[in-house]
């Protein structure tokens, strides 16, 4: 059960990641 929550945990962090990098350009855009 515990790699698979890790699994979970990584892909997340990468979409979070993804989200933030998106939400830095846009800012830069208003800007």
């Amino acid at each position: 059960m515990s790699s698979v929550v890790k699994k979970r945990r990584k892909k997340m962090r990468k979409k979070k990641h993804k989200k933030l990098l998106k939400r830095t350009r846009w800012q830069r855009r208003n800007k």
